[in-house]
């Protein structure tokens, strides 16, 4: 079902993000990401002059490398288009993400090695919802493997569908399932 029909209004902003998942040849993962943010009127710009509707205000890219458990190999960044003549020099600083493993914990480590300072806001946006692609990338890894039958599934309780107390975790992992059964009804009630 669609969005209801929205009031008149103007455009002014578009940001695309395209995520990719790869499998390599080498048995890692490569996890790409694109990010632009472009406008629908010209402004100026102190260190780019003008920006016209529809050039990039923000252009970037990310290219994480993780192995089959998640361990982050490598971490690549690069900032093609930025407001400030000053933003490409933060993008070496993501290669500290190498050796962090994407999992619970994830975005307040990130935070703590690129947040702030030490890194692009932008760019640091693009890794909670890279970490996400992995995992989705990664499902093929998963099938093959055959489930601990003594261990939760990694996805119980991270949403509305895969609540321990819900009907799909009661139907696919009843031995996880927290659902309590629906009260019998009194026979003589009536």
């Amino acid at each position: 079902m669609p969005l209801s029909p929205p009031k008149p209004r103007e455009k002014l902003h578009t940001r695309a993000i395209v995520i990719e998942g790869y499998r390599r040849e080498d048995g890692l993962f490569d996890i790409e990401a694109s990010l632009a943010d472009t406008k629908t009127y010209a402004f100026a710009n102190e260190d780019r002059g003008e920006i016209r509707p529809g050039e990039k205000l923000h252009g970037m890219l990310m290219r994480l490398t993780v192995d089959e458990h998640l361990v982050v190999r490598a971490c690549e960044a690069e900032t093609e288009f930025g407001p400030y003549a000053i933003c490409p020099a933060i993008t070496p600083n993501f290669a500290r993400l190498a050796g962090l493993r994407i999992g619970p914990g994830w975005s307040r480590t990130v935070k703590e090695v690129v947040g702030g300072v030490k890194g692009c806001t932008h760019l640091v946006e693009l890794l909670g919802p890279m970490a996400t692609v992995a995992f989705q990338t990664l499902t093929v890894v998963r099938r093959a493997r055959p489930p601990d039958p003594s261990r939760p599934p990694p996805m119980l309780d991270t949403c509305h569908a895969y609540a321990s107390d819900g009907p799909l975790v009661a139907r696919r992992w009843p031995a996880f399932s927290t659902r309590r059964p629906a009260p019998a009804e009194d026979a003589g009630a009536g």
